[in-house]
C-alpha cells in the first residue's frame, strides 16, 4: 500500500545525523524510495528543507543534502494547502499541518519527531509509528 505523508524537517535531519542504518528515520527514506511513502510538500516546505539541511551546525556534505532534496522532488508531489484556522505553538509548523489536512481525504499522515508541536491527531505520527503502520499492513 502507498501512504501520503508530509515529512517534517526534523525527520530528514535525524536521518542524516544517525549512525544507525536501521533507525526509523532512515527507514522513512527507504520507504520513499520503495514507493511506500509519497512525500507531500510545497515550495515553503522545500525551502525549509534546503535552509535547515545547510545550516552550519550540521555536518552534512552537499552530496547528501542534494540526495535528500532529489528524493523529495523525484518521489513527492506538491500540494497547495488551504488555511485551516489552526493555531500552533510554532507558526513555522503550520504549513506542514495545512498540507496534511489538504490531503486527509487520501488518508495522509504527518511524520514528525516533535508530535507535541502539533494537535493530538491519529494521523500525526513519529517515524517509528509510521513504519509500524507500513510494516503492519
Amino acid at each position: 500500500m502507498r501512504y501520503y505523508a508530509v515529512i517534517d524537517t526534523n525527520v530528514l535531519v535525524s536521518s542524516l545525523l544517525t549512525k544507525n542504518p536501521n533507525s526509523a528515520t532512515v527507514k522513512i527514506l527507504y520507504a520513499i524510495v520503495n514507493g511506500d511513502i509519497v512525500p507531500l510538500y510545497n515550495h515553503e516546505i522545500y525551502a525549509e528543507y534546503e535552509e535547515v539541511l545547510r545550516r552550519a551546525k550540521f555536518p552534512f556534505c552537499e552530496d547528501r543534502i542534494q540526495g535528500i532534496l532529489r528524493l523529495i522532488r523525484q518521489y513527492g508531489i506538491t500540494v497547495t494547502p488551504s488555511p485551516t484556522g489552526e493555531m500552533l505553538t510554532d507558526p513555522d509548523d503550520l504549513v506542514f499541518y495545512e498540507i496534511v489536512m489538504e490531503k486527509r481525504e487520501d488518508d495522509a499522515f504527518l511524520v514528525t519527531g516533535n508530535k507535541k508541536h502539533f494537535p493530538e491527531r491519529e494521523f500525526i505520527v513519529t517515524p517509528a509509528e509510521m513504519m509500524t503502520i507500513i510494516e503492519g499492513e
